[in-house]
């Protein structure tokens, strides 16, 4: 391993853009490795958003999509990298313009959250 470290991200970990809209992601059918019965999120995942207010001169300008940097530490599934907690994302808007840094919370096994 190389420079990066930290926490595997699962399918259950709460991922938001910058503006309060919520990440949710179509994980890829090799998504074979688990953390618990969850999936362990990949740069192949789809991530979308969904929920953001995001607003420029009073024009609604939402984030829709999140696309994350592969970090370097070397860990893969199927050949992909998988995401960690310390990973990179930036969201976007519909006609693909920078918004800001998504923001990644690990789960917390055995926590709920509404």
């Amino acid at each position: 391993m190389s420079g990066t470290s930290g926490n595997l991200i699962g399918a259950d970990a709460v991922i938001s853009c910058p503006h309060g809209g919520r990440v949710t992601a179509a994980h890829a059918p090799s998504s074979a490795v688990r953390i618990g019965d969850r999936a362990v999120a990949t740069t192949a995942d789809t991530y979308t958003v969904v929920g953001c207010t995001h607003i420029v001169n009073g024009i609604p300008q939402p984030c829709v999509s999140v696309c994350f940097t592969a970090s370097d530490s070397g860990v893969t599934v199927a050949g992909v990298p998988v995401l960690l907690d310390t990973s990179a994302g930036q969201c976007f808007s519909a006609a693909l313009v920078p918004q800001g840094p998504a923001v990644v919370t690990s789960a917390q096994r055995g926590v709920s959250v509404g």
